[in-house]
């Protein structure tokens, strides 16, 4: 689970104010955590098929908003892929 405190640094890294939840730097971060969080709790949990799926769903979403990112601007993308250390 994401605390508070590590979404808002996940935030604040990202976006370019406070408040700054929309940008898709932001989503892209968020789904990261959430992605690393469920891997390692998928790790101990092999047969929770319930994470699984939405752990699935989690990457295609994260997925989606790569692409549209590298749609609309290809340096952020690289940028956001180099910081988050993704492959393409």
């Amino acid at each position: 689970m994401i605390t508070r405190e590590h979404k808002s640094e996940i935030i604040n890294k990202f976006g370019v104010k406070a408040a700054d939840t929309g940008r898709s730097e932001v989503q892209v971060a968020l789904l990261t955590a959430r992605i690393n969080d469920l891997t390692h709790h998928l790790d101990g949990h092999k047969k929770d098929n319930s994470s699984r799926r939405g752990l699935i769903k989690l990457v295609s979403k994260r997925r989606k908003l790569l692409d549209f990112l590298a749609k609309k601007d290809i340096n952020r993308y690289r940028d956001v892929l180099k910081s988050l250390a993704l492959r393409k």
